[in-house]
This record gives structure tokens, sequence and C-alpha cells, in this order.
């Protein structure tokens, strides 16, 4: 399993230097996250973060009457526990597994050792990157609330394929109707709709709760600007994957 599976399949950790990347990998711990399982609920207090690799969860808020909305997607760019390093301790809504896969988790206190491992005026690379993906999932949630209040199901439909597929390294997702309604926070028969609209016009295939985009591009021009919102965004602030330690912009690490 360890053979078909790395660190550096995530992101952030693909942007340490070697060193870097080294001396967490014996702090990390594979696990396998299937589908709909649950991190954590809102209040949870936040034992482990994970960096998903090839698993995609989602951020939920859910109401008193059991209605969820999603307001975040969290996959191969980013981790799962900012609350941690942020002084929150818990967390604020809930985790569920969107998209089935593997993610490396850390305890709480060693990652914090990480966030912390200099200290005064001068942190490591991973507490820069921590402090910027931060940043960047704020403005994907701010994004979110504003596509669910001003854009249709087929906008919001699009923008939440394209966030996902940005995410995998595969154009297929599995994924009920029912479960991308709670994701959206609409009714089951209005993802029904856009769904059907969408593969009409080619774009997907959805079948017995798997979904296959066919024509990104056409998806990228149903779009809201929400998605290209979010994606540059995350493209300035964060490494490009797969291409090395990220050194621009932020201080060297040295032991």
């Amino acid at each position: 399993m360890h053979d078909l599976h790395n660190p550096r399949q995530n992101n952030l950790l693909d942007a340490l230097t070697s060193d870097g990347c080294e001396r967490l990998s014996s702090q990390l711990e594979l696990i396998q996250m299937p589908l709909g399982k649950v991190l954590y609920e809102s209040g949870d207090e936040l034992s482990h973060a994970y960096f998903p690799t090839t698993s995609i969860v989602s951020l939920l808020y859910v109401m008193e009457n059991g209605a969820s909305a999603e307001i975040a997607v969290v996959g191969n760019d980013g981790i799962i526990g900012v609350a941690l390093f942020m002084g929150g301790g818990t967390m604020p809504n809930r985790a569920v597994v969107q998209s089935a896969g593997y993610a490396y988790r850390m305890p709480a206190n060693l990652l914090m050792q990480e966030f912390d491992r200099f200290g005064g005026r001068r942190y490591g690379t991973l507490h820069h990157l921590l402090l910027r993906y931060t940043q960047a999932l704020i403005t994907q949630m701010a994004q979110t609330a504003v596509c669910n209040r001003h854009h249709s199901v087929d906008q919001q439909l699009c923008r939440w394929l394209l966030l996902s597929l940005d995410r995998l390294s595969s154009s297929e997702l599995t994924m009920t109707q029912e479960l991308i309604a709670n994701m959206l926070g609409v009714r089951r028969e209005g993802v029904t709709e856009a769904a059907g609209k969408l593969q009409r016009a080619g774009l997907i295939d959805y079948s017995r709760g798997r979904i296959t985009v066919l024509d990104r591009p056409g998806l990228e021009e149903r779009v809201c600007e929400c998605y290209q919102v979010v994606k540059t965004e995350f493209d300035r602030l964060l490494p490009s994957p797969r291409h090395g330690p990220l050194t621009a912009n932020l201080p060297a690490e040295s032991e």
C-alpha cells in the first residue's frame, strides 16, 4: 500500500524542502478515507490534522433541523484542521469525506510543534504555507456563500464539479444526487434537473451515483465567475502541484 502512496501527493507537503518533508513523514500516518466518513462534527476537539492525497473532504455547516450546506472542499491542495494553528482548537463545522481515497494524518500536538518550529520572528516554511492556505480557504468559503445566494443551481453544480476535479487525479466522481443536494443546500429535484441539463449537453455522464466529466472546457464556459475567483486565489497563494519545494517569498529553512 505504501508503495502507491507518498506524502508529496499533497501539495502542501510537496512544497516543503526535502529535509522538511522527510522530518514530517516520520510523524504522518497513512489512513483510508471511505466515502461518507465523518472526520469531525461541529464542536469536536481536534486530535489530528489531515492532509488528503487522493480523497476529498467537504466542510459543511449543519442547521438545527438537520439541513446542511457545503462551505468548502479540501483535497490534495490542503489540510483539515486549520483551527489548530489559528487558535480555535475545535472544529467549527462538520468534515465528511466526499470522495473516497487516502490521506495522511498527524497528531495535533506534533503539527503545532512544526507550526511553531522556529518561533520569534522567523518561522519555517510549513508555518507560512498553512497561513497562505487558510487565506485561500477563507476566499473559497466567502465565494461559496455568494454563489449559493446569487447563482443558479446549474452554475453551482458546475462550480462544485470543477473544484472537485481540481483536487482529483481523475475525471470521475462517485456521488449520489441526494449527497450533492446536501452539499449545495438545495432540493434533490433541483440537482436532478441541473445534472440532466449538463448530461444532455454532453458535458457529463451521470449514472448510478457516478459522474464522469466528458467536456471540462464546456463546464468552464457554463460556470459562474465564482470558480475562477477561488482558483485564482489558490494559484496566487500556493505552489503548483509537482513543481518541487516552494521557495519564492518564503523564508529559507535551516536546521
